[in-house]
């Protein structure tokens, strides 16, 4: 028997999110939006962000949802919050592809238009915004009771930015994977997340001890950290060799997007796990790899750089309030060891 045949371990196929078909139908995605390639297009799908050059300049852009975390803030009645959830999983994005958010889309679906509902969605999008330095200037307000049950909805958001920074080096053997620590569960596992605490049992106004207080819902809701100031500071202060917003997939799927062809060996005792995680991993008897795959581990973003340039980049983090950690190495064998 396979570790994910005991129905007893949860995994987050068995919850009904499947990595691989996603990955599948990105990869039947690649030639269908290779057909419509232009050539001002610079960057290929499978980034963390699209580029297309324009007046000498790179403008990026991706796109992005809040997942079943919607689910989460419905059953909370709570929806001032989850807007900015929405920003960051678009502007971290571009941040990572080297880009300065400058303007936010919304879209927002309803089978019932609830204005004061609608106020609470966009009023999240907008304080995202604030933060991440981008203009909100618009978006969509869809009402479809035939196609949403009175009290669903969904949220999308499209993010363009413009290129501020390159790499002056590639990442190479030795370098230090620096990981800039998450605010939690951030926007990603929350099919898992929310699936192991029901069948374990627990409610979300439940307030285990290492919560220090706060309630299951209210630490699920956490809004995503946005790094946008931070990573700005870094770029003209730090040699920054590679960059990765670390969502689905996790550490082992994100990581390696920003390595050319390396990997990395990450060492799991250098950095804390949110003590969130370390319940949900408990409550759903989840395997450590599983872990790695469908949550950030407290690690919501990555820098890769020269061991030399550690300790100032640690230091222009903290003036931001971002805790972060030597987390592993670069290493010439391709894909992500955690151990």
């Amino acid at each position: 028997m396979s570790k994910n045949d005991n129905p007893s371990k949860m995994t987050y196929e068995a919850s009904g999110v499947s990595i691989e078909r996603g990955n599948q139908a990105v990869d039947w995605i690649k030639p269908l939006a290779q057909s419509t390639r232009r050539p001002e297009v610079v960057a290929d799908v499978g980034g963390f962000a699209g580029a297309f050059r324009l007046g000498g300049e790179d403008l990026l852009a991706g796109a992005d949802g809040v997942g079943s975390k919607l689910l989460l803030a419905k059953e909370l009645g709570r929806f001032d919050t989850i807007g900015i959830d929405l920003v960051a999983m678009n502007v971290n994005d571009v941040l990572a592809a080297g880009g300065e958010p400058l303007f936010f889309l919304d879209y927002v679906a309803l089978g019932y238009l609830d204005p004061a509902r609608v106020r609470d969605l966009v009023a999240g999008v907008a304080a995202g915004c604030r933060e991440a330095g981008a203009a909100l200037l618009g978006g969509e307000t869809a009402e479809m009771p035939d196609l949403y049950p009175e009290g669903d909805f969904d949220l999308s958001g499209f993010a363009v930015g413009v290129r501020r920074f390159r790499p002056m080096q590639p990442p190479q053997a030795g370098d230090v994977v620096l990981g800039l620590a998450s605010s939690g569960f951030h926007a990603n596992g929350f099919q898992l997340a929310r699936r192991v605490v029901k069948m374990s049992g627990h409610r979300l106004d439940d307030r285990p001890s290492v919560l220090g207080g706060r309630t299951l819902g209210e630490v699920l809701l956490t809004p995503t950290r946005i790094y946008v100031a931070a990573i700005k500071d870094l770029w003209s202060q730090v040699g920054v060799k590679a960059m990765a917003h670390i969502t689905g997939g996790g550490l082992p799927d994100n990581l390696p997007r920003t390595l050319n062809g390396l990997g990395a060996l990450l060492e799991a005792s250098q950095w804390p796990k949110p003590p969130e995680m370390d319940l949900i991993q408990s409550w759903g008897e989840i395997e450590d790899s599983e872990m790695a795959h469908a949550f950030n581990l407290g690690i919501g973003f990555t820098v890769t750089l020269s061991p030399s340039e550690v300790e100032r980049c640690q230091s222009i983090l903290s003036r931001h309030q971002i805790d972060s950690y030597p987390i592993g190495v670069v290493r010439q064998q391709p894909g992500v060891e955690i151990r």
